[in-house]
């Protein structure tokens, strides 16, 4: 197994490359899924805002857009699970079929909150990190 290029920073980012398996997983599921157009749609895009705000957030300089980035990706994943619950709810897949979708979901908001919240940390560190002006 060929171990993948790395071109830019974000993708060196776990939860960057969990958000990719995520809609990889999807994938798999897309059938049944798209049996609803609705639902299918709204996860489709929902779960593409997780790596493209994941990304966008990554090059922002400032924190307070790092961080703001950060919650939307993060917000999207969790609409990503809610929509697994409707096509549970509607019959697409059960239960069991989720279980994987939602176990990555769980880890890709947890990331995403500690990056949120390390987001407004670097305001600090960056005034430490380049020291007193002698």
């Amino acid at each position: 197994n060929m171990e993948k290029k790395i071109y830019f920073n974000h993708e060196k980012l776990e939860v960057y490359q969990f958000s990719l398996q995520f809609i990889e997983w999807l994938n798999s599921f897309w059938k049944p899924i798209r049996k609803n157009k609705n639902v299918a749609d709204q996860l489709d895009r929902a779960s593409i805002s997780v790596p493209l705000n994941i990304a966008e957030g990554n090059g922002k300089s400032y924190p307070k857009d790092r961080k703001r980035y950060f919650e939307i990706a993060r917000a999207s994943a969790l609409e990503c699970a809610s929509c697994l619950d409707v096509i549970v709810v509607k019959n697409l897949l059960n239960e069991n079929e989720i279980v994987d979708g939602k176990e990555l979901l769980l880890s890709i908001v947890k990331m995403l909150t500690k990056l949120s919240q390390s987001a407004m940390n670097q305001i600090s560190e960056e005034i430490s990190d380049y020291g007193e002006v002698a």
